[in-house]
């Protein structure tokens, strides 16, 4: 009878090695999916963070608010305050909101506060100032009412007045001081004629991120151009 061989040792070895070198190769391919699908769901996340943003930012001036003695926008060069409707629809109250960027955890962040609905004079007059204490020495009740929304170097306004793009910091860009509206409560002093045609807000991304680089972004007033 004819006798049967098994496997050698050698082959044996031979086998494994190669069963070995697919293993490992399977599992390179299977990693580098696994990062490519975290990259896109990163840089996914990113733009759809970064797109909310704008669209909060667009939206809190399409709601701008008017009031004696009370401006509507002012911007200080570090925080963006903003007077606006209640999105709760008409009868509702006013909110001040602000804009602000803050060093968190070694990073800059673009953050967003928003005060509680205001129904009077005296509590107007407080939350727009508390708005600007809040970008300078936040308060803990202050950091309940922030949101982070992207990470952010560094930002800046300007205002669209007398068919030019201006920093309102600047002397060309600055309320006229012979503008009424003297009689403003402290930390009020403008008047709504100050109000700008278009506000056009600059913002540098931090790097390491799916978004970077320099975004500008132009709104204008909904009331130019004709419309209701």
């Amino acid at each position: 009878m004819r006798r049967l061989h098994g496997f050698t040792l050698i082959e044996l070895l031979v086998a494994i090695s190669i069963m070995a070198l697919m293993a490992v190769l399977s599992w390179r391919g299977l990693d580098g999916i696994s990062r490519s699908q975290i990259q896109l769901q990163q840089r996914s996340d990113d733009v759809q963070a970064l797109q909310v943003t704008l669209g909060q930012w667009g939206a809190d001036l399409d709601a701008l608010a008017e009031q004696p003695n009370t401006p509507s926008l002012d911007w200080d060069g570090r925080a963006l305050r903003i007077l606006r409707h209640s999105s709760a629809g008409a009868g509702a109250g006013l909110h001040v909101v602000a804009w602000a960027r803050r060093s968190i955890d070694g990073a800059g962040q673009w953050l967003r506060w928003q005060s509680p609905e205001l129904r009077t004079r005296g509590e107007l007059d407080l939350a727009w100032q508390k708005a600007q204490l809040w970008a300078q020495t936040p308060s803990d009740d202050d950091r309940q009412r922030e949101v982070r929304t992207v990470a952010l170097e560094s930002w800046q306004v300007f205002y669209y007045r007398g068919n030019a793009w201006t920093n309102p910091l600047s002397s060309a860009g600055a309320p006229d001081a012979a503008t009424p509206g003297a009689g403003a409560a402290p930390g009020v002093a403008a008047d709504v004629k100050t109000t700008p045609d278009g506000v056009r807000l600059v913002l540098n991304l931090s790097s390491g991120q799916a978004l970077s680089g320099t975004l500008t972004r132009d709104w204008v007033r909904p009331v130019l151009g004709g419309g209701p």
